[in-house]
């Protein structure tokens, strides 16, 4: 990968996940609040729907930077040559891309999302004071409590959206004739990120779970079987698919959003 690749990835990968995280954090907080354990009104309701924003503005350029920029290095690797350069393995490669590019992502991903949504389920407190509390009670540790849930929920979304994003726009441009626009790019991310969404919802709930749960407790611990289970026999179906309408909308309209911004910046820069 050339340097000039490799700075436009970084940056529209950046200015995307900037875009989105800004945009669309109301509709999160309403998630979170859906799938926290003590309910939707005890968690806050709708009120101080902007709570916990500063650590998601803070941590949403070098999340989306890192993910991006090892996407698109590993799909330059593996295409460069061998097997998985062959054009059927087009699908494979993105998958290895994507699974990898959320692993390294979550390592800066992970802490943020932990004040983020703590601070979301409390919302009378602040994003520092939740970061100075979460240190104190549990130390750097603490800050990386889901890490595990939120790489196991965020490679089978990354393994459905990213070959059906690149799919839908092969198909598309092929069908058209030539290169698609980046609103094109973008209506493809959209339909690619509402599908990934609802299903892997039941694994976001788990993960929501274990990271508001009180320090010491058997949620806490990351047993997301064991998390999945106590939600099917507390709250059955719908409650390992409690929000999935607004984590649906805010994937799809984030996809829209973070897809298309970064094909129109990457573009722009190249």
């Amino acid at each position: 990968m050339e340097r000039r690749q490799f700075v436009a990835s970084l940056v529209a990968g950046g200015c995307a996940g900037m875009c989105v995280d800004l945009t669309l954090f109301p509709l999160d907080t309403i998630k979170t609040r859906l799938q926290s354990q003590q309910g939707f009104y005890k968690a806050g309701g709708f009120r101080g729907i902007y709570a916990g924003v500063p650590s998601a503005a803070v941590g949403s350029f070098p999340n989306a930077a890192a993910f991006f920029v090892t996407y698109d290095c590993t799909k330059s690797l593996l295409g460069a040559g061998g097997l998985l350069a062959a054009p059927h393995m087009a699908p494979v490669t993105h998958m290895l891309a994507a699974s990898l590019g959320e692993i390294v992502a979550c390592l800066i991903r992970v802490p943020t999302e932990v004040v983020k949504q703590r601070t979301q389920a409390s919302p009378s407190s602040t994003t520092y004071h939740m970061l100075l509390a979460t240190l104190r009670e549990e130390g750097v540790r603490g800050l990386y409590r889901g890490y595990r849930s939120t790489v196991l929920r965020e490679i089978p979304f990354s393994l459905v959206q990213f070959p059906l994003w690149e799919y839908l726009k092969t198909l598309w441009s092929w069908r058209q004739g030539h290169t698609l626009y980046s609103w094109q790019a973008a209506v493809c991310g959209a339909f690619a990120g509402a599908v990934a969404a609802f299903v892997t919802t039941p694994l976001d709930v788990a993960k929501t779970r274990i990271m508001l749960a009180k320090a010491g407790s058997t949620t806490a611990s990351g047993n997301i079987p064991l998390v999945l289970y106590d939600v099917w026999r507390s709250r059955g179906i719908s409650g390992l698919f409690a929000g999935s309408i607004p984590r649906v909308t805010f994937i799809s309209v984030g996809g829209f959003i973070f897809l298309g911004a970064y094909e129109k910046v990457r573009r722009t820069l190249l």
